[in-house]
């Protein structure tokens, strides 16, 4: 079986689809709320420009994905999968965002669930960077069963670096 970094993934309540240039205007729609990145270190992303860069740095990445709500065929969001390492046997799933009309609603553990299913059918590892301040990604990780293992700076796409906690779930304890 051959590790594609964006196929489509799909549950009862999304459908993930990989993200692709036409997809910024809604995208955008949804990411223009403030409130999405008050807890993230980058919480001016909000503003077109910003998250033009974002953006960017999703198209180039080759793993970012659009998420669409079955029940209104709406975007809600977006997650990427990035930093395969076969050495490893590991990869990062992150930069992922929603629509607040979406938070509480399971969407999050919809969503990682699909991608974890699907991602440990080809690596034992799967890493998440989770902003230092963003308290309630923090504990949402922790739901799906994530630990976290370290700190480290990381450098987003034509971003500053800020400090981020690493948390690690392992194919053994998904599920």
């Amino acid at each position: 079986m051959i590790f594609n970094t964006q196929p489509i993934l799909e549950n009862d309540k999304v459908i993930l689809y990989p993200l692709e240039e036409k997809d910024f205007e809604a995208l955008y729609a949804v990411a223009s709320d403030p409130e999405i990145w008050r807890q993230h270190p980058n919480q001016d992303r909000w503003k077109r420009e910003v998250f033009q860069v974002f953006f960017d740095g999703a198209m180039q990445s080759k793993g970012a994905f659009k998420i669409v709500d079955k029940a209104t065929g709406n975007i809600i969001g977006s997650t990427r999968i990035y930093n395969y390492n076969e050495q490893d046997n590991s990869l990062f799933i992150g930069y992922t965002f929603y629509a607040t009309s979406c938070w509480g609603k399971g969407i999050n553990q919809s969503v990682k669930a699909i991608m974890l299913d699907y991602v440990f059918q080809f690596v034992s590892k799967v890493y998440f960077h989770i902003g230092a301040n963003n308290i309630r990604s923090q504990i949402a990780i922790g739901r799906i069963g994530a630990e976290k293992i370290a700190e480290e700076e990381v450098t987003y796409f034509g971003e500053a670096p800020r400090l981020n906690f690493v948390y690690e779930i392992s194919k053994e304890n998904w599920r």
